[in-house]
């Protein structure tokens, strides 16, 4: 597994919070592993709340239309690379 990033670890943080992952510890999520269909077991409705929870925290929105979504969720590192680039808060 690699080594989380600081803006990976916050995110890792954020969903399992956020998604009230039981038996997940944030610093287990792996920076390249899928989170849809992976390990998490995460679906449709963790990526909406995931979207809100990213939205309040780091003050831009993610929508449900964006073409990219699947890029954007692909895996932990991929969403910190978002993330960064987007950020206000």
């Amino acid at each position: 597994m690699a080594v989380q990033s600081e803006i990976e670890q916050e995110l890792a943080r954020l969903i399992v919070s956020a998604l009230n992952l039981e038996g997940v510890q944030p610093e287990g999520i792996d920076p390249a592993a899928p989170l849809f269909g992976g390990p998490l077991g995460l679906d449709s409705i963790d990526a909406l709340e995931l979207a809100l929870a990213i939205s309040k925290r780091y003050g831009f929105e993610l929508r449900s239309d964006d073409d990219d979504n699947s890029r954007i969720f692909a895996s932990l590192g991929s969403l910190a690379q978002h993330v960064t680039a987007r950020r206000t808060a």
